[in-house]
């Protein structure tokens, strides 16, 4: 949820602007999701996210846009089904704009593939890797792009992949805008990546990151996410500043729960 409440409110700044723009989602994986399959329901991970959140008319504004786009997937009012990364880029963007949808899972770039058929030439879904075909992209023809970097993480050489990949996209198109998503979990890599790349930016960036539980003693599990964002758009720390709060009242699942907002505003 933090990663789409943040990327409503990047797309929605960047959309203001007449030039088209380049959306690149270099893990986007299956591009919308059932509630309703036997899997969400035994899971009901979505119960403790866009659960709590369903039917609320009381929430600030970034919230309730993000909210219009979960529904737009919902037209009868019943939470069925939620939309990816690539979803909400698609009903954001208008027909001057690109994206380019990546997954390299041979799964879920076939259900990727099935799910944007018909959506026209100005979407391009292929089987591969992000990390690799980013680089042919770079700088995009318009000169205004954002990129979405959300790898699985599952493998830990995915953190320095990350790093790697961000510092030739910068090299490359230095004024674009760069999102990533990372997991906070009981790794010394994921504690360690907010800083280094920081440590990359050569200009504005941001760092907002959710901790919705205490970590388990087991060191297993997610108990929180970020996001790293380079040249983000330039309301989207106030706006931020506004959102988290409320988004820890909303989704704190014990008293540790909190959230940080860094950022760097030349």
């Amino acid at each position: 949820m933090l990663k789409h409440v943040v990327l409503v409110q990047m797309l929605a700044q960047l959309s203001a602007k007449d030039k088209p723009l380049w959306v690149v989602d270099t893990h986007a994986g299956a591009g919308a999701y059932s509630l309703r399959s036997s899997f969400a329901r035994k899971k009901g991970e979505f119960k403790e996210g866009i659960g709590r959140l369903w039917g609320r008319n009381d929430l600030p504004p970034a919230l309730l846009a993000y909210l219009e786009q979960v529904k737009i997937l919902n037209p009868d009012g019943a939470l069925g089904a939620y939309p990816g990364s690539p979803q909400i880029a698609l009903q954001m963007t208008r027909p001057q704009d690109h994206l380019r949808l990546f997954e390299l899972h041979s799964t879920e770039s076939r259900i990727l593939q099935d799910h944007f058929r018909g959506a026209g030439r100005r979407v391009a879904v292929r089987e591969a890797d992000g990390f690799v075909v980013l680089k042919s992209l770079l700088p995009p023809p318009s000169r205004r792009g954002l990129v979405l970097m959300d790898p699985s993480y599952e493998d830990k050489s995915d953190y320095a992949r990350v790093q790697a990949s961000l510092r030739d996209a910068l090299q490359r198109f230095p004024t674009g805008v760069y999102a990533v998503w990372y997991p906070q979990v009981q790794r010394p890599e994921s504690r360690a990546l907010p800083g280094l790349l920081e440590k990359l930016a050569t200009d504005d960036w941001l760092h907002v990151w959710l901790k919705v539980s205490t970590p388990a003693k087991d060191g297993l599990g997610l108990h929180g996410s970020g996001m790293f964002v380079f040249n983000p758009p330039w309301k989207l720390a106030a706006t931020l500043g506004t959102v988290m709060p409320a988004l820890v009242k909303l989704l704190g699942q014990d008293p540790q729960a909190s959230y940080g907002l860094k950022f760097r505003q030349n």
